[in-house]
């Protein structure tokens, strides 16, 4: 049974390509859970898509005094109806929405503030963001990615959520296996091995078998232990989930 915290991933990916059914997945986002995200898929994956698609399901989800933060390191079109509300930032400022989620991690985690209504990070093509920080300032990017690491390890008992989109999810980026420390695990687009090895256990990974994925199609594990094979659903009303995401950008 839905309960008010559980957000939709996609459609059984087996059953949709089988049997045409229409099964939903989904998972609960509560802070009583980890809902840290890691969306992963290559250029043409419909990574971007889900990424959207998820930020909207989050959005509906969160309660009203809640806040949501968007850094757009790539700054393409995809998130381009975002670009003046409040809690969006650009390619040179997403240190800045990085910042001010961790200082209100640490108002939490001191006392000093005792509000729990969930508070969201998501960071769109995370890896190239830090890749790109590592190229110009070592120093500052291992900040930055100490700085993930503590609301990875701190954010779900003070209702603290990290959600990152990527290519790939190469090791230099995520440090001391930070990789681990995200509940929720999605994988679109056509299979590569490498990307699988990162992030699913070995003995998951020989549960895909031979199912080819195609665009808006791959893998979810959650919790790092239940695995399922996801369908992305189509958007029938693109103003309605821009109107959603705009809404709770603004808060």
């Amino acid at each position: 049974m839905m309960n008010n915290s559980d957000v939709l991933l996609g459609y059984d990916f087996d059953k949709w390509n089988g049997y045409a059914i229409k099964e939903p997945l989904f998972t609960d986002i509560s802070v009583n859970t980890n809902s840290h995200t890691l969306i992963c898929g290559m250029s043409g994956s419909g990574k971007s898509y889900l990424t959207n698609q998820y930020l909207a399901r989050l959005c509906m989800q969160s309660a009203k005094n809640s806040k949501v933060y968007f850094a757009d390191f790539k700054q393409d079109d995809t998130f381009s109806y975002l670009r003046n509300c409040n809690r969006y930032y650009p390619y040179d400022k997403t240190i800045e929405a990085l910042n001010i989620v961790y200082e209100i991690l640490h108002n939490r985690q001191s006392g000093q503030d005792i509000c729990r209504t969930p508070i969201t990070l998501i960071w769109d093509e995370y890896v190239a963001n830090i890749l790109s920080l590592i190229s110009e300032d070592k120093k500052q990017a291992q900040e930055v990615m100490r700085k993930v690491s503590e609301i990875l390890m701190l954010g779900r008992s003070l209702a603290v959520r990290l959600v990152v989109s990527c290519q790939r999810p190469d090791a230099v980026v995520f440090p001391t296996g930070s990789r681990l420390n995200y509940g929720i695990v999605i994988i679109v687009g056509a299979p590569i091995k490498s990307i699988y090895e990162m992030l699913i256990p070995k003995e998951y990974i020989e549960r895909i078998g031979d199912r080819q994925f195609k665009i808006g199609e791959g893998v979810a594990l959650l919790q790092g232990s239940d695995l399922h094979f996801i369908k992305v659903p189509v958007i029938r009303d693109e103003d309605k989930l821009q109107r959603i995401c705009i809404e709770a950008l603004n808060r």
